[in-house]
């Protein structure tokens, strides 16, 4: 069995090497899509005038979200989610840091994989964009009217969190599966005791009216690897879908010990039959410890509370809660198409794409038609639930999205193609190369009940040959097709931050006009804020120093400052007194061990400075301001530690 598929495996890469170099030859030597002199106007976006669409691409290990704008490419915005960031100075001011809270302490990196715009009957609706951590299990919500990250959410019992965070189409949950199995409760076991006390966990997440986050509940499940998932929409609304592998419970050589057999499985959950359950208290509590984070707008800081317990169900004592549908080994991407029927299970090592009927399903388990059950989930019959397959598309299928037409696309990892077939028929329509190793792809709403259409975006891994080198690694790229007509044709190659694994997009009106352009001050309610010049000034509480200090074009108020001391803790409270659009100010000081601040018009952050020696250290702005930016500066006399200089501070003939 086990030579059998190191054949098998040594095969694929082998033809995957093959059909690169040939592709890259290929394109070496030809003028390609940019041959056509229509494919230039088609992207091009004049100056003045605003792209069709934002898209939102996952930063990978990057840990952030950037922002995109198509049909352009061009680069509009990173924003900082799961990893500090210093040109914005999160999780360095005082105001984010408990953003970084988690149950291990402040982390200030994630690996970001899967954006999910929230949805109204089935349709991204602009409010908010959520993300997954997944290397400590994290959701965070971003606010589309500020671009900005006002909730992060820590998921206990889970590790991995890989299979999140897809969400329901009214926006009623968010999931979060659990990738790495683990024991749950969390103890010492050996690690050769896999199959009898490792879990995973599917976590449910609400998501209330006004975005705000909490566990609702989670399914105890067998220790499976929990890959990825989308909830079903129209017919299959209240259920969702996980991809799971490694069935054979292996914790050693995954790649050997994860293939054995010849179908793994998906998971469907009944959710709304948990609702029902959870209502009549068949449900456990299992302690747990995990930090719920959120930004205020109208203080401009978070706060981190600290959460102790869960509601936990057995399948086994839940009935009708989940299934298992056979499908092809090692499934990726479980993709719902728009009417809710149809189900595309991606198995990697399949040559073909495997779909599965809703309405099957729900006769199969009217029938009991099952063949197995493990842990309590029956296993439905593999021939009661398929609808259909897409024979020999390519090699190694990742993930499918569709453009409301009765078509689908699907990414091929190993083939580096995009192969476009119908609906219903399984018919391949249409196959076009990507350079290279395309992992995700996007269709703008490809995977809601209405998909915008027109764009398809190609998330590739490897760029070998299609920029200037860089060093030993190259950017990811992102290819733009149009999928407008009977034919994809490539528009655009773009390179993105790394390492993009999914995206989303949107069409700019939905969220444009709704975009804040400053914050106002009398809506400030920051604890150090100020509203005018007037109201600065620097006070001392034992060793710590606060200095309240305004910014406006061109200068800083107060902008000398004396009787500071080695060994206090000076705390610079910068309210932004600008009340425009795009006139943020910055703050950096000499000898911060941290980044500057970056404040919004109207709002107040706090960069904490501890000056390590006596002496004079200047601060100034880091924003270019106006045409006396340059002018913008101050300074701090430090005295040591023993010193009796008091406290003042000035600006022009303001004077303490």
């Amino acid at each position: 069995m086990n030579k059998y598929y190191f054949k098998r495996i040594a095969f694929l890469f082998v033809v995957a090497f093959v059909f690169t170099a040939c592709q890259s030859g290929s394109n070496k030597q030809s003028k390609g899509a940019f041959g056509d002199s229509d494919v230039a106007s088609k992207v091009y976006v004049p100056p003045g005038q605003y792209d069709e669409f934002y898209a939102f691409f996952s930063g990978g290990f990057s840990g952030q979200v950037s922002v995109y704008g198509l049909p352009s490419g061009r680069l509009l915005k990173v924003i900082p989610v799961f990893s500090v960031d210093p040109e914005k100075a999160y999780g360095f001011n005082e105001e984010t840091k408990p953003m970084l809270n988690t149950s291990f302490g402040f982390i200030p990196w994630d690996d970001s994989h899967h954006p999910e715009l929230s949805q109204t009957d089935g349709v991204p609706d602009g409010r908010w964009l959520f993300i997954n951590g997944n290397n400590t299990p994290r959701i965070a919500r971003i606010d589309l009217k500020t671009f900005e990250t006002v909730e992060i959410l820590e998921i206990p019992n889970s590790s991995g969190n890989h299979s999140s965070p897809f969400i329901t189409e009214n926006s009623e949950y968010l999931v979060a599966g659990t990738r790495f199995s683990v024991p749950i409760p969390q103890k010492d076991v050996a690690l050769k005791s896999y199959k009898e006390n490792f879990k995973g966990a599917l976590s449910y997440i609400k998501v209330g009216k006004d975005g705000e986050m909490s566990i609702a509940f989670q399914i105890l499940v067998p220790g499976y690897d929990y890959d990825l998932a989308h909830s079903g929409k129209g017919k299959s609304h209240g259920w969702t879908f996980f991809t799971s592998y490694n069935t054979e419970e292996s914790n050693t050589l995954l790649e050997i010990g994860a293939s054995q057999k010849d179908k793994d499985y998906i998971a469907a959950v009944n959710w709304k039959k948990a609702e029902e359950y959870l209502a009549a208290g068949r449900f456990k509590t299992f302690p747990a410890n995990y930090a719920h984070n959120t930004y205020s707008d109208a203080t401009h800081s978070a706060k981190s509370e600290m959460l102790k317990e869960v509601k936990v169900l057995i399948p086994e004592e839940c009935p009708g809660l989940i299934y298992y549908l056979p499908t092809p080994k090692s499934p990726h991407g479980v993709d719902v198409d728009p009417s809710g029927e149809y189900i595309c299970g991606n198995g990697k090592l399949s040559s073909d794409i495997t779909v599965h009927s809703f309405t099957k399903m729900l006769q199969a388990i009217k029938d009991d038609n099952f063949d197995d059950e493990v842990d309590g989930i029956p296993i439905i019959n593999y021939e009661a639930v398929h609808a259909g397959s897409v024979k020999s598309s390519g090699l190694g299928p990742l993930h499918t999205e569709f453009d409301g037409r009765g078509n689908a696309y699907t990414s091929f990892f190993i083939s580096s193609e995009v192969v476009k077939w119908k609906l219903g028929t399984w018919e391949v329509l249409d196959r076009v190369p990507v350079y290279y190793s395309i992992g995700h792809l996007m269709i703008p709403g490809g995977d809601s009940k209405k998909p915008f259409g027109k764009y398809l975006v190609a998330l590739n891994k490897i760029t070998k040959d299609r920029y200037l080198p860089t060093g030993p690694e190259l950017c990811q790229a992102a290819q733009l097709f149009d999928i407008s007509g009977d034919k994809m044709k490539l528009l655009l190659d773009f390179p993105t931050i790394g390492e993009p694994h999914y995206a989303q997009a949107i069409p700019a009106e939905i969220i444009k006009n709704n975009s804040v352009k400053y914050y106002k001050l009398t809506d400030n309610k920051h604890p150090y804020h100020i509203s005018s010049e007037d109201e600065a000034k620097v006070t001392r509480e034992g060793d710590n120093v606060h200095i309240y200090i305004s910014s406006i074009r061109s200068h800083f108020a107060p902008d000398n400052i004396e009787g500071v001391k080695v060994g206090d803790k000076v705390y610079f409270h910068l309210t932004n007194l600008e009340q425009d659009w795009d006139v943020p100010h910055g703050l950096g000081v000499m000898g911060a061990k941290n980044s500057e601040i970056l404040v919004m018009p109207g709002q107040t952050e706090t960069l904490l400075w501890k000056p390590q020696r006596p002496g004079v250290f200047p601060f100034y702005c880091t924003d270019f301001c106006s045409a006396l930016h340059q002018e913008m500066q101050g300074y701090v006399r430090v005295s040591p530690k023993d010193s009796k200089v008091p406290i003042k501070w000035s600006v022009g003939d303001f004077e303490e």
